[in-house]
C-alpha cells in the first residue's frame, strides 16, 4: 500500500518545521555570549525546562520503539516497562534532593567539575571522558535509527543517498543551536515535546475511533481490558526479566546515573535561576514522564489491536509498526502528525546532546574558559568544537550504516551504557564518603570495573542459576568502581 501523504508533502512539513526552529533560534540567540550558550544566563523558567525535558528523555528511538515493543515479547509482558518508569521516581528524588543542591552550591556549569574538586584531575578527566564517549555513541545511534526511517519514507523517493540525508539532518541541528546553545534548546525542546505528545495522543484518538470507541475515555478502557495491559509482575522471582523489584531497581539506577549524572540532561536544569526552581523542575518532570510513558504504551497496545482488526501483517522489525500504520492506514492528518512527532523526538535529544558535548569538551577537556582568552576567541573555539562534534556524529552514523548489523548496533548501545557505571560509582563514593583517594589510580579503577562487570554479566546465567542482571548491571558496575576507589583511598586527616 502506498503512503497516504506523499514524500514531497513530508519534505515541505520538515522545512516548515525547521523554519520555526530557526525563528526561535534567531530570537533566543540575540546578544548571546558564551554564558548564554552554556547556562542560558540562569534565566530559564523551571516549568519550560521540566516540560522540554520530556522530549529530551523520550528520544526518536523511544517514539517508534516503545509502541512497537508492546507486542513484541508477547502480550502478557507488554506494560512491564512501567515498573521501571516508577523506579525513575526514586532516581529523580535523589537528583532533586541530593545532587541538585551540590551542583547549585558549587555553581557548576558542567557537573563533572565536582569530581575535580572532590578527587582531582584524573577523576575529573575520567568522568568527562566517559560522558563524552557515551553521549557521542548514544546520540549517533539514536539519530541513525530515525534517519533510516526518513530515508525509507522520503529520501529514497527522490534518489537522495543516505549520507546526504544524515548531512542535512546534522547541518540543520547545527544551524539552530550554534549561537544560542542551551537557551535555544530550552525553548525548542518545549515545542518539540508538544509536537511529540500531540502526535501520540491524536493517533490514539484516531485508532480508537477506527476501532469503534465512543471517546478517549472509552479508548483507554479498551486498552485496560485488552491482553496487553498487565503492568506488575511478582510471581517468578529475580530470574524473571520482568520481575517488579528488578525493574524498579533498574529504573532508580538509570534515572540517577543517566539523568542526574549526565551533562546533557543536567545542563538544562542548571539554567534555572536557583535551586528551588531546579528542584521543582525535576520533581514535576518525573510525574509528567509517567503519564507520557503510559501514552506511548497505550498507543502500542492500540497499534497491535488495530493491526489485528484490519488484518495488517506485523513487520519483522516492530519499531516499523507505528510508521506503517500512521503513514498508510490512517488519515493524512495523522501521517503529518507522525512526521512532526518523529522529527521532534529525534531532534529534542540530538540537539541537546550536541550542545552538551560542546560544553563538556570546551570546559572539562580543553578548560578553555580558564585561559583568559577574549570573548571573541572563546566564541570561535566553542564554534570549532561544535562543528567538530557535528562531524564526528556524522561519520559515526555512516560507519554504523555501513556495518548494517542490528546485533552490532544493539551491542554498541549496551556498551555506551557501561560508561555510566564508573560515573555513578565516582559520585556515590564522593558523596557518601569523606575519604581521599590516590587520584592517579582512578583511571585503572574505572577501566577495570566495566571489564569485570562485562565478564560477570556474560556468565551470570551459569554463575547464578539462570539469573541475568539486565539493566541492574549499572549498579554492579558502580559497585565495582566503589570497591576499587575504597582500595586506593585513605582517611581524610
Amino acid at each position: 500500500m502506498e503512503q497516504i501523504i506523499s514524500p514531497t508533502t513530508i519534505i515541505i512539513i520538515i522545512f516548515l518545521y525547521f523554519g520555526l526552529l530557526l525563528g526561535i533560534s534567531y530570537f533566543t540567540s540575540r546578544g548571546a555570549d558564551n554564558q548564554t550558550f552554556f547556562n542560558a544566563d540562569k534565566k530559564s523558567p523551571w516549568f519550560l525546562v521540566a516540560f522540554g525535558m520530556i522530549g529530551a528523555s523520550l528520544s526518536g528511538v523511544t517514539f517508534i520503539s516503545i509502541p512497537g515493543a508492546v507486542g513484541a515479547g508477547g502480550t502478557n509482558t507488554a506494560f512491564s516497562y512501567m515498573q521501571m518508569v516508577y523506579g525513575y521516581m526514586v532516581g529523580y528524588a535523589i537528583i532533586a534532593l541530593v545532587l541538585m543542591p551540590i551542583y547549585y552550591r558549587m555553581g557548576l556549569t558542567t557537573i563533572y567539575t565536582y569530581l575535580n574538586d572532590r578527587f582531582g584531575k584524573f577523576s575529573y578527566f575520567v568522568g568527562s571522558l566517559y560522558f563524552l564517549l557515551s553521549r557521542v555513541v548514544g546520540a549517533s545511534l539514536r539519530l541513525f535509527l530515525v534517519a533510516i526511517v526518513f530515508q525509507k519514507i522520503v529520501m529514497d523517493s527522490f534518489g537522495i543517498p543516505f549520507f546526504l540525508t544524515v548531512m542535512i539532518a546534522i547541518v540543520l541541528i547545527w544551524v539552530y543551536t550554534f549561537q544560542g546553545g542551551i537557551k535555544t534548546i530550552v525553548i525548542t525542546d518545549t515545542l518539540q515535546t508538544v509536537c511529540m505528545l500531540a502526535a501520540v495522543f491524536l493517533t490514539i484518538y484516531a485508532i480508537g475511533n477506527a476501532l469503534g470507541s465512543t471517546g478517549i475515555i472509552d479508548t483507554f478502557s479498551m486498552v485496560k481490558e485488552s491482553a496487553y495491559s498487565q503492568m506488575f509482575f511478582f510471581e517468578d522471582g529475580w530470574n524473571d526479566p520482568n520481575n517488579f523489584f528488578k525493574q524498579f531497581l533498574s529504573g532508580a539506577l538509570i534515572a540517577t546515573a543517566m539523568t542526574g549524572l549526565d551533562q546533557d540532561m543536567m545542563q538544562k536544569n542548571l539554567t534555572c535561576k536557583d535551586l528551588p526552581s531546579a528542584q521543582k523542575n525535576v520533581l514535576s518532570f518525573s510525574i509528567v514522564l509517567i503519564f507520557a510513558n503510559l501514552l506511548f504504551l497505550a498507543l502500542g497496545a492500540l497499534l497491535y489491536m488495530f493491526a489485528a482488526n484490519q488484518g495488517i501483517e506485523i513487520p519483522s522489525r516492530t519499531d516499523q509498526l507505528y510508521p506503517l500504520i500512521a503513514l498508510n492506514h490512517l488519515s493524512p492528518y495523522i501521517g503529518i502528525l507522525f512526521v512532526l512527532g518523529l522529527i521532534a523526538a529525534a531532534y529534542s535529544s540530538a540537539d541537546s546532546a550536541l550542545t552538551s558535548l560542546t560544553t563538556s569538551f570546551y570546559i572539562d577537556i580543553l578548560k578553555y574558559d580558564q585561559r583568559g582568552h577574549s570573548e571573541k576567541q572563546q566564541k570561535r573555539t566553542r564554534m570549532m568544537v561544535h562543528v567538530g562534534f557535528s562531524l564526528l556524529i556524522f561519520f559515526i552514523i555512516l560507519i554504523v550504516n555501513a556495518l548494517n548489523d542490528d546485533a552490532i548496533i544493539n551491542k554498541l548501545f549496551k556498551a555506551a551504557g557501561y560508561t555510566y557505571g564508573p560515573i555513578l560509582g565516582l559520585f556515590t563514593f564522593g558523596i557518601v564518603s569523606k575519604r581521599k583517594i590516590m587520584d592517579q589510580w582512578t583511571i585503572p579503577v574505572c577501566l577495570i570495573a566495566p571489564l569485570l562487570t562485562f565478564i560477570i554479566d556474560y556468565y551470570s546465567a551459569d554463575l547464578f542459576g539462570g539469573f541475568k542482571f539486565g539493566n541492574t548491571i549499572l549498579g554492579l558496575n558502580a559497585l565495582f568502581t566503589i570497591i576499587g576507589l575504597l582500595i586506593i583511598s585513605k582517611k581524610n586527616e
